[in-house]
């Protein structure tokens, strides 16, 4: 429902929106989105699976044309004995039980599996309408709606969490949320800024890294693949306590290469870190020393759009690299959103603006200390997340070094 905001004259007219739904969520083919709880709040939450092609040969790249993984195909998956080139990072072993296609045997033939439903019913699955059209009037995908499972109390992890496979990410989230609450949702620059990571298995390696408003936490779950320890920062008890949830429900993925998360609050503005121990998720010294002894990379996904946000975002990030001991690398993912305003009457991105006008200012900051180099990542690394990569989806690398 969109409503008229009270305004102070005719020429200040705004619109805002009751909820904000991430395109993540509602357009996952073939995907059912199952309610497992009710958080403290009262919100809905739901449990979604994001697969990982771990073997980057079965896909071709779609970013550069802004194409989706409908535009990819597989390839029959490497034998154990070629090594570990399709296994995942840190896990030792080869492409055994990692096969990208379910219901596919090592011959690379279908296998028939009857789909029962609780009651042991056949059930059917129905080929896509928009698949079926051959001339379809919008996108090849069709919406999904949310099917209730149950709601579970606080204690669902349990044997979920080790019995998880190592190809997917489970990950708990809302749906639909006001914007303040955005954070709880999945968004693609979080999916984009992750399949960077897997492509960067040399930059997060044996590295400390910090996220800045993780969300769902999904991001530096992948990063705790390859990295020694990962700072997953955000505020809010309620959106920090579902991503601790996130983290152990993913626990098998940081295991196989022995990282760590850790969820910590981080208010962008503030400028000391909470160490109240009667305070969730607040810093012990031991933490903090070893931020800001071993951090070597920042990064953010999907956090630019409110101005006031945004400059806080950077100031935090300015603040942290002249902290850290070493220079460090920021990456932060963004998509370029476009909007029709009443003030210009067109189409503009002003959130998207207002964040590039921060880069420049970053860029062109002189203290005599440190000097920050800011270039875009091109979006032609492998896709290995399940999800439509736009051409508005970007990546921007900030690299701080010592004034010499």
């Amino acid at each position: 429902m969109v409503q008229l905001a009270p305004a102070a004259a005719m020429d200040e007219v705004t619109f805002r929106s009751d909820t904000v739904l991430s395109d993540v969520h509602l357009y996952t083919p073939n995907h059912r989105h199952l309610m497992v709880r009710l958080n403290s709040v009262g919100q809905p939450v739901f449990l979604s699976q994001f697969k990982l092609l771990w073997s980057q040969d079965s896909w071709t790249d779609s970013g550069a044309k802004g194409g989706s993984h409908r535009d990819v195909h597989t390839k029959e998956p490497p034998s154990a004995e070629t090594g570990s080139t399709g296994s995942p990072p840190g896990s030792g072993h080869g492409n055994e039980g990692f096969s990208l296609q379910a219901g596919t045997d090592t011959t690379g033939q279908e296998v028939a599996e009857a789909q029962l439903d609780e009651d042991g019913d056949l059930d059917v699955v129905r080929r896509p309408r928009a698949a079926s059209d051959s001339n379809p009037a919008g996108p090849l995908r069709d919406k999904v709606h949310p099917m209730i499972l149950a709601q579970e109390e606080d204690d669902v992890l349990g044997e979920e969490a080790q019995g998880s496979p190592h190809d997917i990410v489970r990950i708990e989230h809302t749906m639909a949320t006001p914007l303040e609450d955005v954070g709880k949702q999945v968004w693609r620059g979080a999916l984009l800024l992750a399949d960077y990571i897997l492509f960067r298995q040399d930059l997060f390696r044996g590295c400390t890294a910090l996220e800045l408003g993780a969300g769902t936490g999904l991001a530096s779950i992948i990063a705790a693949t390859m990295a020694r320890t990962v700072y997953c920062t955000d505020v809010g008890a309620d959106l920090l306590s579902m991503c601790q949830r996130n983290i152990a429900l993913n626990s098998h993925l940081a295991a196989t290469g022995g990282g760590i998360v850790k969820v910590k609050e981080l208010d962008w503005l503030k400028d000391d870190l909470c160490t109240d121990p009667e305070v969730p998720f607040s810093w012990s010294q031991e933490e903090i020393s070893d931020l800001y002894d071993h951090t070597t990379i920042l990064f953010a996904a999907e956090v630019f759009y409110d101005d006031d946000l945004t400059d806080a975002v950077f100031k935090t990030l300015s603040r942290l690299a002249h902290r850290l001991k070493n220079a460090c690398t920021a990456i932060l993912s963004v998509e370029k959103r476009l909007n029709f305003t009443l003030r210009h009457l067109d189409v503009t991105c002003e959130a998207y603006e207002h964040f590039r006008s921060c880069l420049r200012a970053l860029e062109q900051l002189a203290d005599g200390k440190l000097r920050f180099v800011v270039e875009p990542v091109e979006a032609s690394f492998p896709q290995l997340l399940v999800y439509e990569r736009l051409q508005q989806l970007e990546l921007w690398k900030i690299i701080a070094e010592p004034v010499t």
